[in-house]
């Protein structure tokens, strides 16, 4: 399929408009959805006019087709008047136990770097030992009221953002990694909110995604990723991330889920991050 253009917004409660929506966010025509799917092109013609209404077995496989997200169908299948497929018990339900205790292993063997659970919106919903006490050693994470979320941590002036390292870039490498990792490659409302909420601190409306482009013209590339650094001390700690998801995911909660887990991005910075975990464990105690 073509690529999936970012800045659409999906209607809610009507099907023929959704459907039409998720096939033109993902940039293909009725007629490259009947041939993936074997719906006929007349037959899908007739579904976004509202002249007809596909049976579960019909929509199931159109929206297989168009990868929309799980909590959407649920919201697609509604709108057909059949009901949600998917289950929306939050992570945290008993039916997720399984998940969960898994989160909790590997954020655990994730130590003594910092690792953390997010849903679809960077809000935290675990975290391993080592994360609270790495960000503790620069601000007071107990002073932070609200929900924990990883990119007003990282984008607030009263938070982290004074003690990153080539903010601007940072910035723009961020955003550009809420589009890129958005459920179903599309930003839905609560992520555009998100989106908008960072763009109103100070000095970061004019932050644009190029910055992540990487090391200044006419210089050498020394680092396949682009780190986030730490400034501590007069040292920068130069980190970078993984994200492990869900495979195979049948339920929404499942499939918004991510575990970003920090890495020392070189030998000095794993050695200044053991020394300075160290340290404030020492102190903490």
């Amino acid at each position: 399929m073509a690529r999936t253009r970012l800045n659409q917004k999906a209607p809610a409660g009507d099907l023929r408009s959704m459907l039409r929506y998720w096939r033109e966010a993902r940039g293909v025509s009725q007629l490259d959805l009947s041939l993936e799917t074997g719906v006929s092109q007349r037959h899908l013609s007739f579904i976004e006019s509202g002249r007809s209404v596909p049976g579960r077995e019909t929509l199931t496989i159109i929206v297989q087709a168009l990868d929309i997200p799980l909590r959407e169908r649920n919201a697609v299948f509604l709108a057909a008047g059949y009901a949600p497929v998917y289950s929306e018990a939050p992570w945290n339900a008993q039916e997720m136990r399984s998940i969960a205790h898994a989160l909790e292993r590997i954020l655990r063997q994730h130590d003594p770097f910092p690792a953390f659970v997010m849903d679809r919106h960077w809000n935290v919903l675990m975290t391993n030992e080592s994360a609270p006490r790495f960000f503790n050693c620069f601000i007071d994470m107990a002073a932070r009221t609200g929900p924990r979320n990883v990119l007003h941590l990282m984008f607030d002036p009263d938070g982290m953002r004074p003690f990153v390292a080539d903010w601007k870039r940072v910035a723009g490498s961020l955003i550009q990694r809420v589009h890129r990792e958005a459920v179903g490659r599309v930003i839905d409302d609560d992520t555009r909110a998100l989106l908008d909420a960072l763009r109103a601190y100070p000095d970061v409306a004019d932050v644009d995604a190029s910055w992540i482009s990487g090391e200044p013209a006419g210089s050498a590339p020394t680092f396949p990723v682009i780190p986030i650094g730490f400034r501590h001390e007069g040292n920068v700690l130069n980190y970078f991330s993984m994200i492990t998801s869900v495979a195979a995911p049948h339920g929404v909660a499942a499939q918004e889920l991510r575990i970003e887990s920090m890495f020392p991005a070189d030998e000095e910075t794993e050695a200044r991050h053991m020394a300075l975990l160290g340290a404030f464990q020492t102190s903490a105690g």
